[in-house]
This record gives structure tokens, C-alpha cells and sequence, in this order.
């Protein structure tokens, strides 16, 4: 399996400069890029924004999506800013390179309808931008589980799909059914597994079936979202101690990171 690899690089640190250097350490080469110098994607200027891109060109890497909120707001929220905003993260999108945005189906509905006009305000404000537009499975929103999005995908073809293996997990949902009825609208996946308690767990250690999708992804790009536990002082525990607070638990944000990035790699290399 040879795939690039991008992460959510604000679990490593919140700074840039100390993003693209976990990055470098990794061997991570495209940043999903969501929270910057303790800035929001959706919130940055356009000068911030040639800023990042100076930086990640000086450093041999690149943004490969905006990790954006965008949909994760209640139907019944003022959605007028919210779409202006959309429209300033397309036009920083560009500037820094970024091919794709991530974005969600909203709160608080169980109707398609207003869910679709809002969505295909997303997708009419990013026309002509060469950006692709992509959903992401996430609890709670109208596009939950599995048959929900793809609800969404076959109302809207042209709004691709994040596969997030976790999310479906802690919605109850079983991976390779929601597979099974995604993977044509597949744009790329987000590697992040999950027991069934919820819990998220390194890549290949819960139920999400990450070896199996992997397999059948045909996708290039696969973005590392660690979400992983860290417990500052977790060092200076006794063995005894360590051992209550669970097997995937770690230090420090880089340390989490790295497990994270490494358990991709021991699938990848299977």
C-alpha cells in the first residue's frame, strides 16, 4: 500500500513552526490544516494566510485540505456569516494550496431538506474554485451515520466524502457497512479508530476495521487525526498507576502524535 500521508498537525502543537517540524519528524508531507497560532482556519486573514504558505514551501510540505468547521452549527443559526466566512476560507484556500475543504451537515435536524440548501450554498460559493468540497461523518450532525450521508452524496454528486472511521463507531455505526455504501463517494479518509465505548485508540488497535479499509481504499491521500489521550505527569505515575489510566495513553501532544502516526505505518507496511 503506498499512500501520502497529511495529520491534523494542532494535535502535535499549536504553533506552525512546531506543526511542520512534527510534520518533518514523521514523515508527514501535506498538512490537513485546522487550528494555526492559536487561530482557527476559518478565522485567519488572507495575510495570514500567505504567511503559512511561505512557511510550509520553505519547509518542503503542503496544506492538502482546511480542516474548516464549516457546517458544524445548528440548522437554525444565522447562516448568512457563516457562508460569508466560507467564502473567505475558499479564497485563503487558494492561497495557500489546498485542494479540498472539509466541512459538516449541521445540528439539530432531522430533515434533509434545509440541509441540502445549505450545503449546496457551500458548493454554488466554491464553483470555479477547483476546490473540492467534502463531508465528513460526525456525531450528531444530519450526516451521521451511514445512510444519512449518503442521502447527501446522491442528492449532491459533487460534494465528495471524508471517511472517518472513529466517527461512525461512536455513532454505533459498523465500518465496513458504511464501506460498503460510501465508497464510491470516497474522496479520502481520516485515520482514527475507536473501541466500542467510544474511546479513540491508535490506528488497527479498536473496531473501526482500519487494516480492511485500507485495502480497499483507492484513494492517494490519508490525513492522521490522533485524538489520542495525553496525560500530563503521566511519567511520573508508578506502574500501577499508569496501567488504570488505560494501555493508549501518553505524556505529551507530540508523543501522542507520533504513536499515532507510526500505528498508520505499521498498517500500511502489513
Amino acid at each position: 500500500m503506498n499512500f501520502k500521508l497529511a495529520a491534523f498537525a494542532d494535535e502535535a502543537a499549536s504553533a506552525l513552526d512546531d506543526q511542520l517540524t512534527a510534520m518533518k519528524q514523521n514523515g508527514v508531507s501535506l498538512l490537513e490544516i485546522r487550528g494555526v497560532d492559536g487561530q482557527n482556519i476559518a478565522d485567519i486573514s488572507p495575510e495570514k494566510a500567505k504567511e503559512i504558505r511561505k512557511k510550509t514551501d520553505d519547509a518542503g510540505l503542503e496544506v492538502w485540505s482546511l480542516g474548516s468547521p464549516f457546517g458544524k452549527i445548528g440548522i437554525s443559526d444565522d447562516f448568512a456569516p457563516h457562508l460569508d466566512s466560507f467564502k473567505k476560507a475558499v479564497e485563503n484556500a487558494f492561497i495557500l494550496g489546498a485542494k479540498h475543504i472539509r466541512l459538516f451537515s449541521f445540528y439539530g435536524t432531522s430533515s434533509i431538506d434545509p440541509v441540502l440548501e445549505r450545503l449546496e450554498s457551500f458548493i454554488e460559493a466554491a464553483k470555479g474554485s477547483g476546490i473540492v468540497l467534502c463531508h465528513e461523518n460526525e456525531k450528531g450532525i444530519y450526516g451521521d451515520k451511514a445512510s444519512k450521508c449518503l442521502e447527501i452524496h446522491k442528492a449532491l454528486p459533487e460534494l465528495k466524502a471524508v471517511f472517518d472511521p472513529a466517527n461512525f463507531i461512536q455513532c454505533g455505526q459498523e465500518t465496513k457497512e458504511a464501506w460498503a455504501l460510501l465508497e464510491q463517494y470516497v474522496e479520502y479518509m481520516h485515520v482514527k479508530d475507536a473501541l466500542k465505548d467510544g474511546s479513540v485508540v491508535p490506528a488497527g488497535k479498536g473496531e473501526g476495521e482500519l487494516p480492511y479499509l485500507l485495502q480497499h481504499y483507492r484513494g492517494e491521500v490519508l490525513t492522521v487525526e490522533p485524538h489520542l489521550t495525553v496525560f500530563e505527569g503521566f511519567e511520573k505515575l508508578e506502574g500501577d498507576q499508569r496501567s488504570k489510566l488505560g494501555k493508549f495513553v501518553y505524556p505529551d501532544s507530540e508523543t501522542a502524535f507520533s504513536a499515532a502516526v507510526n500505528a498508520l505505518k505499521e498498517i500500511i507496511r502489513r
